[in-house]
């Protein structure tokens, strides 16, 4: 499903030249669950980034799905971004003055839908995260779990193919950390791909595979012998 071949970004300013990723290659099969791991300033956001469609690389191939990516217009690379990939971060980047069921819609009303299947798909993923009786609450008004499951209504709403979470529980206490990875393994076992970037050695072992990176490349976790993780 995704498939990145010899990727590297690299940030350039006048005088230094900083390589984020280095002939980096990595695959993931439909319907799996990959943990990405690694130290700080490994490279885990930038493939984030990338595999989101969020940055463009240096160099190399990326096939999204089947189609190659690596060239496409940005009017193209955003249609595919809002059809295929939800999102859920780390800082929940809900709107503050728009509700629960307004959060969730606006990437919906980007797509285009009209109003009666826009209402049917919000009503369908706040039942699915346990917040219907929740939909006119403003973010200030639910606790921090309560608004990473608004965050993940808002990703699953669009019903994309695969889901891409950066540190979803850092900014949760344990309990609600526990409650938002049941939810991530669920929507995993209906068959969305997860791959979610943790510092967390104990939820990275949830996940079907743990993939680490050192220095922007793919790397053993045990032996750091570079190596191409299959599907």
């Amino acid at each position: 499903m995704l498939s990145m071949q010899n990727i590297s970004m690299v940030y350039r300013t006048d005088t230094v030249e900083t390589h984020a990723l280095r002939e980096f290659s990595l695959e993931v099969g439909e319907g799996e669950f990959v943990a990405v791991t690694g130290p700080s300033g490994s490279g885990k956001t930038t493939f984030l980034n990338i595999a989101g469609l969020l940055e463009r690389f240096t160099s190399g191939k990326y096939l999204l799905d089947g189609k190659d990516v690596s060239s496409l217009s940005d009017s193209d690379t955003s249609k595919v971004r809002n059809e295929k990939i939800g999102f859920v971060f780390q800082g929940f980047n809900l709107i503050p003055d728009l509700n629960v069921f307004d959060n969730v819609d606006v990437p919906l009303r980007y797509r285009g839908f009209d109003t009666a299947e826009r209402k049917r798909r919000i009503e369908g993923v706040l039942e699915r995260v346990g917040l219907s009786s929740r939909a006119k609450h403003l973010p200030s008004q639910l606790s921090g779990g309560q608004q990473q499951r608004v965050a993940i209504a808002r990703a699953l709403a669009g019903e994309p193919r695969f889901l891409l979470a950066d540190e979803p529980t850092g900014n949760l206490d344990s309990h609600m950390a526990e409650s938002i990875m049941a939810l991530i393994e669920e929507i995993n076992a209906g068959g969305t791909t997860v791959i979610m970037v943790t510092h967390d050695p104990a939820l990275a072992e949830r996940a079907g595979r743990n993939v680490h990176i050192r220095d922007g490349q793919v790397s053993d976790v045990e032996t750091d012998v570079q190596l191409v993780a299959n599907a």
